[in-house]
C-alpha cells in the first residue's frame, strides 16, 4: 500500500504526460511524441478492436517508431456506432470504424510522413484543411461528463493513469482532513440520490449505516452494479473504463460508515 506522499508523487508524474491527450494544452511534457488511445470498450472490442491493437503495435516497432508513440487501450468513448474508435493525440484525430487492414497505411502516412489519413478519419472531424477535435463534435462538444469523465480517456487497467487525473485526492482529502461526520453531512447538503426509482439521498443512507448500529463488530458497503434494464449497460461503462472511481468511492463510504469491507455485486449480463 502506497502512502499519500507516494501517490502525490506518482501524480506529479503522470500529469504532464496525460495532458498530452488534450488537444492544444500548453502543460503537456510527455515523453513520447503522440500518444494513440484505441478504444476497449465491449462495443469496440466486439468490432475487432483487440487485433487492430496487435497490429498497430507490429507496425510502430517496424517503423522504429516505440519510443515515441504510446498505444493506449481505454475504455468507451461513447460513440459505438463509429466502432472501432482510434484517437491520436496531441493532434486529436480521430479514425472511425478501421480495420487491421488499415493500419499499415495509418502509421506510414501519418506517423511515419506527418500526414493523417482523412479518408479514414471521421468525417465530421475533416474541415479542407482542419482536422477538428473529438470534442467540437456535435455528439460530444454539449456533454459535461461526471461520472464518465475518465472513460475513454485513461487505461483503465493502470492505477498511475486514474491517479494522474487526481484518482485518489477526494479519498486523501476525506482521510487527512475531515471526520465521518463532515463526509456524511457534506453527502447531505450536495443533494446526491440513488439513481433508480425511489431517488433515496445518498447521505441519508450513509448516516443510518452509520448510525443504527454504531458498534457493529462488522460492516460493509455493497456496490450494487446490476443492470437492471435489459441494454443499457451503464453500470458497465464505469466499471470497465474507470474501475478506480469505484474502488475510491467505496472506500470513502467505508470510512463515512464504519466499514472495513467492501463487495462489488455484478452478473454475467453487465
Amino acid at each position: 500500500m502506497k502512502s499519500l506522499q507516494e501517490i502525490q508523487a506518482i501524480r506529479e508524474v503522470m500529469h504532464p504526460e496525460l495532458e498530452l491527450r488534450n488537444v492544444g494544452s500548453q502543460e503537456a511534457k510527455s515523453k513520447y511524441e503522440r500518444q494513440v488511445l484505441i478504444c476497449g470498450g465491449t462495443g469496440c472490442t466486439s468490432s475487432g478492436s483487440p487485433e487492430i491493437e496487435r497490429v498497430l503495435r507490429e507496425e510502430i516497432e517496424k517503423a522504429g517508431l516505440t519510443d515515441k508513440i504510446q498505444v493506449v487501450k481505454t475504455g468507451c468513448f461513447g460513440l459505438c456506432a463509429l466502432g472501432p474508435i482510434m484517437i491520436v493525440y496531441p493532434s486529436g484525430a480521430f479514425y472511425s470504424r478501421i480495420t487491421a487492414e488499415n493500419i499499415p497505411q495509418i502509421v506510414k502516412e501519418h506517423f511515419v510522413e506527418g500526414n493523417p489519413v482523412k479518408e479514414l478519419l471521421y468525417d465530421e472531424t475533416v474541415d479542407g484543411d482542419k482536422i477538428k477535435g473529438l470534442n467540437e463534435t456535435s455528439f460530444y462538444k454539449k456533454q459535461h461528463r461526471v461520472a464518465l469523465r475518465n472513460c475513454g480517456a485513461i487505461n483503465p487497467e493502470n492505477i498511475d493513469e486514474y491517479i494522474g487525473k487526481d484518482g485518489y485526492k477526494a479519498l486523501a482529502k476525506v482521510l487527512k482532513e475531515m471526520t465521518p461526520e463532515d463526509v456524511i453531512q457534506t453527502i447531505l447538503d450536495s443533494g446526491l440520490r440513488g439513481r433508480g426509482g425511489g431517488g433515496f439521498p445518498t447521505g441519508m443512507k450513509w448516516k443510518l449505516a452509520r448510525t443504527i448500529v454504531p458498534n457493529a463488530d462488522q460492516k460493509y458497503v455493497c456496490c450494487n452494479a446490476d443492470e437492471g434494464d435489459p441494454g443499457a449497460f451503464m453500470d458497465r461503462s464505469v466499471l470497465e473504463g474507470d474501475p478506480h472511481v469505484v474502488l475510491e468511492a467505496m472506500a470513502i463510504a467505508g470510512y463515512a460508515i464504519g466499514a472495513t469491507q467492501g463487495y462489488i455485486y455484478v452478473r454475467a449480463d453487465s
